[in-house]
């Protein structure tokens, strides 16, 4: 120890043995072998006094002692300075000199100073040197340049287990696992015979890649070589096996390891957490308890985990307690993994009690703390904390726009993603997906394109996420043709792609194209789901496919074996009473092996009204009342029916039903998006700041196409007035205002595309099939059933809506 090394330095001096540079150099090598940075200080001021009192400028063993010494304690930077003032006295350095000194160059990531190094071990005539030659590709591969460390590799004309095992472990650490595997077997068959840490990076290489047949070939070689099996490799076997899913054969060397430490037991935990096993892991860490292992840290990660993945809070106060019994709480991962255990538990004050005394709160724990408000629907919260935060990254950012587009806050969504951009936020995959979301439910084409354009600019990865993500936003803006060039674009297409391009024909009403969609998907092998199966019945529904929709429907259970559910049953009631088999439809409901819901009878209630049933429509609204239902769509619909038919008594009291509970029918309303703002319009209102110009082209727009043949179908309006005022009325729909501002407001030719928020009404529907022939433009109308492509007179649904 150091103290006992000053005696010895004080028995030196006394004996005039201090001015040997032989002894001198002995006590300097002795302090670093000593390896604490008072032990190195020491030994510094004993090379100092020995060229004070001797005017002398040491040797190169004590210079290469101090860069040792310094170099294994992580003190790069200090082994770097004796090294120039090495070079500075006139020493040159030798072939040990520069092993060290790279060494340290590695620990702290100077790259720089490294490069210079090279330089001058070519300078100097070492690059044969293989110990040298090794610790270049050593530091190369350890600061990220791999090309370099290769290029050494290359130009080695003898090479060791240590040459191949520093690249193959370079190649692994820089995410080239394909590539560190390929050189594993290079080096085996050039006859180099690999050692317990080259396995360890070739098996870890292979959990990287997933691939648990390439695994299982390595894993042979560990025998076949004779190379020890020591836990380290046991460790990283069992790694490999869980990342690749052979879940039992991972617990099976796990079990036969006879020497388990604390290493190996965290690498199954946290594996069986991470995938989702957490009574698994639980049982881990009552064997670690058995064995009387303590957890550290990363056991203590894993166990909170465990508890908020189970909702345990007994679990989770329990991990508490042992963090604060042993003094854990100073580390920012414990405390996130609390706060997001406290927050998934429901506990939102305890989780907040732990991050507000946090010393060091990381953009992790606000982030911690943000989502986990937004997962327990507290946004005004969340969005308390975003706004507080002193510090946010990308993670910050896409938490707070999902959480706005799950709110149906879509606007507002797009306002914030237009935010971060002009902060110079960079996005990102995940950023995309949320932001196509919003663009897709708003109908926004023009900002659909530049999205898209975005991230072709941006060169964000396209994956099948947000591939599928753009398929559903463009069909959702009316552009069918590029959601279907998207889609023919994804490689190993899913069932949710599939799903995502069945539902863009079904919104066109292209039933024919989603059901090849749909058996062009059966035979590239991909299994269907029930929400394939709902976007398919729809297609039918709208195309009027009723045939093809009872095969579908049917062959749910019989082929695909999967049971429909009440929302399937619900497409085939549409599928049929819209078609006008309201009896079949009937029969249907009474044969459900589930309870049928309001929607279920709003869906045929819908039917009665189009066919005007009114028989049926009363028996509808009587099993409606029996469940009690308040949803003001239902009763709406019912007013209308009975508006249809002049029973306006009836209708009269419906209405003061909806008044006595508080409810109100829901103004149709219509957007239209010019030059990237959405004009929004309200039936009946005219408050737009272009009104009058609207109503001019109103008026010319009614002129042209009552001279094409036009007649209003007055009974669109369901209100007890005369003909003129109905016909005033009918004039002010808001999509026909979005239409009127669409043609006033965009070049001629310009297709014109209004989002709806309720079904749009015949009346509305002949009139835009005239105004597309009058005015020669193609006008696109997504309701709240489906999309209508009016064109030359005609509309894509076949007057089937």
């Amino acid at each position: 120890n150091l103290t006992e090394l000053r005696k010895l330095h004080c028995q030196i001096a006394k004996q005039g043995l201090i001015h040997r540079p032989s002894t001198v150099a002995k006590l300097i090598s002795t302090c670093t072998a000593l390896g604490t940075f008072e032990s190195l200080v020491y030994a510094k001021n004993i090379l100092n006094q020995f060229r004070y009192d001797n005017q002398n400028d040491g040797t190169l063993f004590m210079y290469n002692s101090l860069i040792r010494g310094y170099s294994s304690i992580g003190l790069g930077k200090e082994a770097i300075w004796v090294y120039l003032e090495m070079l500075s006295l006139g020493i040159s350095p030798d072939k040990y000199t520069f092993p060290y000194l790279l060494s340290a160059c590695t620990k702290i990531s100077a790259t720089a100073e490294g490069f210079q190094v090279h330089g001058s071990v070519i300078k100097m005539g070492f690059q044969g040197d293989m110990f040298i030659l090794n610790s270049l590709i050593h530091f190369y591969a350890e600061c990220g340049e791999i090309v370099m460390g290769q290029k050494v590799f290359d130009e080695m004309i003898d090479r060791n287990v240590v040459s191949w095992t520093s690249l193959i472990c370079g190649y692994a650490r820089s995410g080239l696992a394909k590539e560190a595997v390929e050189l594993f077997f290079e080096m085996v068959e050039e006859g180099t015979r690999p050692n317990s840490v080259t396995m360890v990076c070739v098996i870890s290489a292979c959990a990287k890649l997933r691939d648990l047949e390439l695994g299982e070939r390595v894993r042979g070689y560990i025998s076949s070589l004779g190379v020890k099996v020591n836990t380290l490799m046991v460790n990283s076997l069992v790694d490999m096996y869980m990342k690749c899913g052979a879940f039992d054969t991972a617990k099976r060397l796990f079990d036969e390891c006879e020497q388990k430490n604390l290493v190996v037991c965290n690498t199954i935990m946290s594996n069986y957490v991470h995938s989702g096993m957490v009574t698994e892991a639980l049982f881990i860490l009552e064997e670690m308890l058995r064995q009387r292992l303590v957890p550290d840290r990363v056991s203590i990660l894993s166990t909170i985990s465990v508890s908020a993945q189970l909702g345990s809070i007994f679990l989770g106060k329990c991990c508490h307690a042992y963090v604060l019994r042993n003094g854990l709480e100073g580390w920012d991962s414990i405390s996130n993994a609390l706060i997001d255990m406290y927050m998934k538990c429901g506990k939102q004050e305890v989780a907040f009690a732990v991050f507000h005394p946090m010393a060091n709160k990381t953009v992790v724990s606000w982030n911690s703390v943000m989502a986990g408000y937004i997962r327990n629907g507290d946004l005004s919260s969340a969005w308390e904390v975003f706004n507080n935060m002193a510090e946010s990254d990308l993670v910050s950012w896409n938490t707070i726009i999902s959480a706005l587009v799950q709110e149906s806050m879509f606007e507002q969504a797009i306002e914030l993603f237009r935010t971060m951009q002009n902060k110079g936020i960079k996005a990102d995959r995940v950023t995309m997906v949320s932001i196509a979301s919003a663009c897709g439910y708003l109908g926004a084409h023009d900002l659909a394109k530049w999205i898209h354009a975005y991230i072709k600019m941006n060169k964000i990865p396209c994956d099948i996420r947000l591939s599928t993500a753009l398929v559903d936003m463009f069909a959702r803006c009316g552009d069918p043709s590029t959601a279907m060039k998207i889609f023919n674009n994804i490689e190993n297409r899913d069932v949710s792609a599939s799903t995502a391009a069945i539902g863009a024909m079904a919104m066109e009403g292209n039933g024919n194209q989603a059901i090849e969609l749909f058996n062009k998907m059966l035979r590239q092998g991909v299994n269907p789901d029930g929400v394939v199966f709902v976007g398919l019945l729809t297609a039918c529904s709208h195309g009027g496919l009723v045939e093809q929709g009872r095969d579908i429907f049917k062959s749910m259970t019989s082929v695909h074996k999967i049971s429909p559910q009440i929302v399937h049953y619900g497409c085939m009631v549409d599928l049929l009473g819209r078609a006008g088999f309201l009896e079949e439809a009937l029969d249907l409901i009474k044969l459900m092996p589930m309870e049928p819901n309001d929607v279920i009878w709003g869906s045929l209630l819908a039917a009665c009204r189009m066919h005007r049933n009114l028989d049926m429509a009363a028996y509808a609204t009587e099993r409606m009342k029996e469940l009690a239902s308040d949803r003001t769509g239902i009763q709406v619909l019912l007013s209308n029916i009975y508006a249809s038919a002049g029973k306006w008594t009836d209708v009269a009291k419906v209405r003061r039903q909806l008044k006595e509970k508080g409810a109100r029918k829901v103004p149709g309303s219509s957007s239209i998006e010019v030059n990237g703002q959405i004009h929004e319009f309200t039936s009946g209102d005219e408050s737009h700041p272009e009104m009058k110009h609207i109503a001019a082209m109103l008026d010319e727009m009614h002129c042209r196409v009552e001279a094409a043949g036009h007649a209003p179908d007055l009974s669109n309006v369901l209100l007890n007035v005369d003909e003129e005022e109905k016909e005033y009325i009918l004039s002010r729909h808001s999509e026909k205002l979005a239409i009127a501002f669409g043609l006033i407001s965009t070049d001629p030719g310009t297709p014109i595309r209004v989002v709806k928020n309720l079904r749009i009404c015949s009346d509305c529907h002949s009139f835009a099939k005239l105004v597309s022939k009058t005015y020669n433009r193609e006008i696109i109308v997504r309701d709240n059933n489906r999309f209508h492509f009016f064109q030359r007179g005609v509309c894509s649904c076949n007057d089937y809506w």
